[in-house]
């Protein structure tokens, strides 16, 4: 695809859409990359640095391999992806700690209509589609209901902890960022960028090359192949991690940060009773920026 200034300039605002998106536990870049129209052409370039591409970077082919991974876009994507996590970690932190109910009813507006527009991918309803739509519900649900686990924070599990949460991170409706809490190492590498600390972030980057790589060669073969029954199931998932992002929780357990700040780390949903009309509003503003991101896109593929 022939692109000018302008386009890659889009392309690192949806890339830090993406990041935005990761920072906050709850909410899938994926997501972001499906309503901005790029999701199929990021998993086929990301699959396509493989053994063939390498050989071209290794024998000196540079342009070749350039062209080989679609590096132009990648590189806009992943820049746009840094300049936002580095940039709004800390912002993000703040506001899911100060103001969580209009955070996060922000995010409950903005996947619900991922969730619709997603669906309407979906070429032919039967009862394969319906079945793994509802599948993928139920991962999702059960992904947001299960407890953060208390695990080490040696090097080699950062590793690991990069290679799944990346995997998440891709697919819409599943956060990488709650997987992370989920291992116990979210408000860990939060710190840890925040910090600047080179050798965890480091780690957890090889981690995340290693698995994304891996991930997205099933992940485009299952789109090529199966692509209803792959579009049904993370349409499944936006709706069932629904329940993650539901503004309203009451703390049942909490941690102490590195700076001795109580703040909470198993919730559950409660009944709105609070900002609620404020809530609405940030739910339907949500919406609304899905719907125009959606026509946008829909016009540029025109």
């Amino acid at each position: 695809m022939k692109r000018n200034l302008k386009d890659y300039g889009l392309l690192v605002l949806k890339g830090m859409g993406m990041g935005a998106a990761d920072v906050v536990p709850g909410v899938s870049g994926g997501t972001i990359a499906f309503i901005v129209g790029i999701y199929e052409e990021l998993i086929d370039s990301i699959k396509s640095i493989n053994g063939a591409s390498l050989k071209l970077l290794f024998t000196g082919k540079i342009a070749a391999f350039w062209k080989a991974i679609n590096a132009n876009f990648l590189l806009s994507i992943v820049a746009g992806i840094g300049i936002s996590i580095f940039s709004l970690a800390k912002l993000i932190t703040w506001l899911l700690t100060d103001h969580p109910i209009l955070v996060w009813s922000f995010f409950f507006g903005l996947v619900l209509a991922s969730t619709w527009f997603v669906s309407k991918d979906i070429k032919k309803w039967d009862w394969k589609t319906i079945l793994s739509y509802i599948i993928g519900i139920i991962i999702a649900f059960y992904i947001t209901v299960a407890t953060p686990a208390e695990t080490p924070s040696n090097l080699f599990f950062i590793f690991l902890c990069g290679a799944i949460a990346i995997c998440a991170m891709i697919l819409p409706g599943i956060s990488g960022s709650f997987i992370l809490v989920l291992l116990g190492k979210y408000f860990y590498i939060m710190e840890a960028v925040k910090t600047f600390n080179v050798p965890v972030m480091l780690m957890f980057i090889c981690g995340a090359a290693i698995g994304i790589t891996s991930f997205s060669r099933i992940l485009s073969f299952a789109l090529r192949r199966f692509h209803d029954i792959t579009i049904s199931v993370l349409a499944g998932f936006m709706l069932g991690s629904l329940n993650k992002v539901w503004p309203w929780k009451e703390t049942i357990e909490t941690y102490t940060d590195s700076h001795g700040v109580v703040k909470p780390l198993v919730e559950a949903n409660i009944m709105p009773n609070q900002l609620v009309w404020e809530a609405i509003g940030l739910m339907i503003l949500g919406y609304a920026i899905v719907y125009l991101l959606e026509k946008l896109s829909s016009k540029t593929v025109e």
